[in-house]
């Protein structure tokens, strides 16, 4: 199959394959991942596929595996820690206090810091470093662009930087 013919028949059908991926990943960049995916390993298949007779089946066939692969290895990365592991990021109730007393008292400077965020900046902050919302999500939310979040985010870590630093002067 030659280029010209691939176009032709395979590029129409990305928006239904994009659709299924969107459906599956419930997420706009990783659908568009898997499209791109998807249309990768058919170029690199090229040769044989001109014995497919339904593309839109065979294509959907694919992309849902490429979903299901992508969804398995998200899964997959989130592994258990050994009971080894835990004891040691456990922290020993004998350690160095001071070190304790430290961290405590740089966690109540980053929240008096935060407070005295404006509102907008102190939400879009709390959104995404807290809840671990995307940019989408958040725009969602607050009713701004996500271009709009991106530059109140960067903003507010500015500032939260800036204060912190004042406060240690």
């Amino acid at each position: 199959m030659n280029s010209e013919e691939f176009k032709s028949i395979w590029l129409p059908l990305s928006g239904r394959f994009y659709r299924v991926a969107f459906y599956i990943l419930e997420s706009q960049e990783d659908a568009e991942d898997a499209v791109q995916d998807l249309f990768s390993r058919l170029w690199k298949m090229r040769d044989s596929l001109g014995s497919v007779k339904n593309p839109v089946a065979f294509g959907i066939t694919v992309i849902r595996n490429i979903c299901l692969d992508k969804i398995r290895s998200k899964q997959a990365n989130r592994t258990i820690k050994p009971a080894s592991e835990v004891f040691e990021s456990v922290p020993d109730p004998e350690a160095d206090l001071n070190a304790s007393l430290i961290g405590k008292q740089n966690l109540e400077k980053i929240r008096s810091c935060m407070a005295r965020l404006p509102d907008k900046q102190r939400e879009v902050l709390e959104s995404r470093v807290f809840k671990g919302l995307s940019f989408q999500e958040i725009a969602n939310r607050t009713g701004m662009s996500e271009v709009n979040v991106r530059v109140k985010l960067s903003n507010a870590r500015k500032n939260l930087k800036r204060m912190i630093e004042h406060e240690d002067d």
